[in-house]
């Protein structure tokens, strides 16, 4: 395994100018592990944004071939780290060997679709619409479109996936395959795994011979700020806290050029539990939400955190068995302190609240966290409390009563944005519920039938998005071929010469794509 250098990733060399150290820490003791990251001072952040700039330009003119040979290649070293590379994960986030060995099958597996996508080119957008001299009363002139990278994209690694929404996540491999190179900003509860992934991305873009700031990291506390400031950066994507992707948002549009940040940020993905269902399968639907709830210690961004059902004996005794599965949880060690005081805090509320009953879970002491489950009265949601929206990051969820169909459809209504809804039911359930598809529509990226929430497959027709406070902007997504989107824009060329268009454009439409011309979809050449 590489050595653990501990220096920002400034256009293709290392760099530790800043006094200030930090430390990386074992998850599970807490006790500092040996190795040492700088601190980026004001001056290196501004180098790295500066090299993501002067290697823009040429990044982007690359063909879509060359960008994909680059993505295979950063797929290719990261599949090649080895179990030692694993071990070192493990340690900084306490999750299993197995889950962070499918996680970096799963982030090598981006990169790959990235490319693909990239050798399809669809994500280009052509569109041709061609001259009309002839037209009356007024002629139309050649018009041809497609989409390119915005510029360099500030990306902030997330705690909870350590590989596939971090350092090489998706905002990364995104960035990568629209042409825009990335500044990342290293989570500091998984310094020593970004340094030794972002060692792979470099090895990768020398292999393939990108420009050497196509990729830069930085590491500290406080040096966002100062990168999503930074004129040369363009957009950003973020994956955490509501209270991290809210300030990222503010400095943001605060710029004297305000820019787009893709937050994904704050769910508790509401499970529906249909009655029909509920007396058919009550005691599996049980067992198989426990499991969802408290998997990874609950630490997914689609946590099922909320479970709502119609007053019935059904749901009585599902409450009973759920309580049961959840009250025989083992404790789990979450990513890092701050998350167990976070998720320790959460729980002290839900406790503290006079409408919320604790229904099962141990006291939280010490440093794993505790599975725990709630029921709260209904009223606190249609009453506009504020508790019931928040997430409590971690393997714990909340149970909700309602009367009859019209006050389910009411604390539908009342929540929030979110990543996504379940609907659990028999056939006859979702025919009788239909009504609530255009309900869920308005407030979730993804409605999901008889599953649950975690488990975020990489796919073209995968969303990971939805309205505020799920994401700073629910026209993207963070996960899915689409998340490319979120960092091209359109250019139209006018009466331009064939020879001098971009491939995509040209009339022997030598990249064969498939291109909008003159309304008609067609691969066809251009006499």
């Amino acid at each position: 395994m590489p050595t653990v250098l501990g220096q920002n990733f400034i256009g293709g060399a290392r760099s530790g100018l800043g006094e200030a150290r930090h430390k990386s820490l074992d998850a599970t003791t807490g006790e500092a592990l040996p190795y040492t990251f700088h601190q980026a001072t004001d001056g290196e952040i501004d180098a790295a944004a500066l090299a993501a700039k002067e290697a823009f330009a040429e990044f982007r003119q690359l063909s879509p071939a060359r960008r994909a040979e680059f993505l295979d290649a950063i797929a290719d070293e990261l599949d090649a780290l080895g179990d030692d590379f694993v071990a070192l994960v493990c340690q900084e986030t306490a999750l299993p060997a197995g889950r962070i060995q499918g996680e970096r099958g799963r982030t090598s597996g981006q990169m790959r679709l990235f490319a693909k996508i990239l050798r399809r080119g669809d994500f280009l957008g052509a569109r041709i619409d061609l001259a009309l001299p002839d037209r009356k009363p007024l002629p139309r002139v050649d018009l041809r479109q497609q989409r390119i990278g915005v510029g360099p994209i500030a990306v902030f690694g997330a705690s909870n996936f350590p590989l596939a929404f971090s350092t090489a996540g998706g905002d990364t491999a995104s960035a990568l395959a629209a042409g825009c190179p990335v500044v990342v900003k290293a989570h500091s509860g998984h310094m020593a795994t970004a340094d030794l992934v972002g060692q792979a991305i470099v090895r990768a873009a020398e292999k393939t011979g990108m420009p050497k700031g196509v990729f830069n990291m930085i590491f500290g506390s406080g040096v966002g700020e100062g990168l999503v400031k930074h004129p040369a950066i363009k957009a950003v994507g973020f994956t955490g806290s509501l209270h991290g992707g809210d300030a990222l948002c503010k400095l943001a549009a605060a710029r004297p050029e305000p820019i787009p940040v893709f937050a994904e940020m704050s769910s508790i993905n509401p499970v529906v539990l249909l009655p029909g269902a509920l007396s058919a399968r009550g005691a599996a639907i049980a067992a198989e939400l426990a499991a969802s709830v408290v998997m990874g210690a609950g630490q997914f961004c689609t946590n099922p955190g909320v479970v709502i059902g119609i007053r019935s004996p059904a749901l009585t005794a599902f409450t009973e068995q759920l309580q049961e599965h959840m009250g025989g949880q083992a404790p789990q060690t979450m990513l890092n302190e701050g998350g167990l005081r976070s998720y320790s805090k959460g729980v002290q509320k839900l406790m503290a609240h006079p409408s919320v009953t604790h229904l099962a879970g141990k006291p939280q002491e010490g440093r794993q966290a505790q599975a725990q489950l709630f029921k709260a009265d209904v009223s606190m949601l249609l009453n506009g409390d504020e508790l019931l929206q928040e997430e409590v990051f971690g393997p714990t969820t909340l149970l909700i009563e309602v009367a009859d169909d019209a006050e389910l459809n009411a604390a539908l209504l009342a929540l929030r944005g979110q990543l996504t809804a379940t609907l659990i039911g028999e056939t006859a359930d979702l025919q009788k519920y239909q009504w609530l598809v255009p309900v869920l529509e308005e407030k979730v990226g993804r409605i999901l039938v008889n599953g649950y929430p975690t488990g975020v497959e990489v796919s073209d027709a995968m969303v990971h998005g939805g309205p505020y406070p799920a994401t700073s902007d629910a026209r993207g997504t963070s996960v899915g071929t689409l998340a490319i989107d979120r960092f091209l824009r359109p250019v139209c060329y006018q009466n331009y010469p064939d020879s001098l268009l971009p491939a995509a454009l040209q009339n022997a439409n030598p990249l064969g794509l498939k291109r909008l011309v003159n309304g008609e979809w067609s691969s066809d050449v251009i006499a």
